[in-house]
């Protein structure tokens, strides 16, 4: 379901909190060791994310707005995933988000001269697998069951138990699971 994007208006309160977030980002969160996701969950949590149980989310993966991110129960951020989270992201469970990915719900509006910042929100299925360094655009819903391959560009939605691949990004077969 492609979601209108709408435009943003970011408030000193919400810069001042993404501040807060950088610093501990930095300090408390992203020296850890890897083993470490229970301290990394509560950081998160502590500053509003909605975290399920069992999840991963790993040292280097960068959160811009953790108020704006929800994961299910063993859902995975894995190693340098940005989560540009300006709009929410939603993350189902048993989804992982591999190495090097980008989510991205911010863009600008280039038809207007004022340039406004534009969001919409990302959300992806539970049993979902995002492979390595794939970019997801503002508004873009992936669903259940469905893989993208590796750094392939999500600019639509992806059908639900779908392979999808490219850029943009196009479902190439359904999913089947043999077990």
């Amino acid at each position: 379901m492609r979601r209108t994007p709408e435009v943003a208006s970011l408030s000193l309160r919400n810069k001042l909190a993404r501040g807060l977030w950088n610093v501990v980002w930095l300090i408390l969160y992203r020296p850890t060791p890897r083993p470490l996701h229970a301290w990394r969950c509560f950081l998160l949590r502590l500053f509003g994310a909605e975290i399920g149980k069992k999840v991963h989310p790993y040292p280097s993966a960068k959160i811009w707005a953790p108020w704006n991110l929800i994961m299910g129960d063993h859902s995975c951020l894995s190693e340098y995933v940005d989560c540009y989270s300006v709009a929410t992201i939603k993350i189902g469970q048993r989804s992982t988000v591999s190495q090097y990915s980008f989510l991205c719900t911010a863009s600008h509006d280039y038809s207007s001269r004022e340039f406004p910042l534009i969001t919409a929100p990302i959300d992806i299925g539970s049993d979902v697998w995002i492979t390595s360094d794939v970019f997801i655009g503002p508004g873009v819903s992936i669903g259940d069951g469905s893989v993208v391959g590796a750094r392939s560009t999500v600019l639509h939605d992806v059908p639900e138990w779908s392979v999808c691949c490219g850029n943009p990004a196009v479902p190439i077969k359904k999913r089947v699971l043999l077990d």
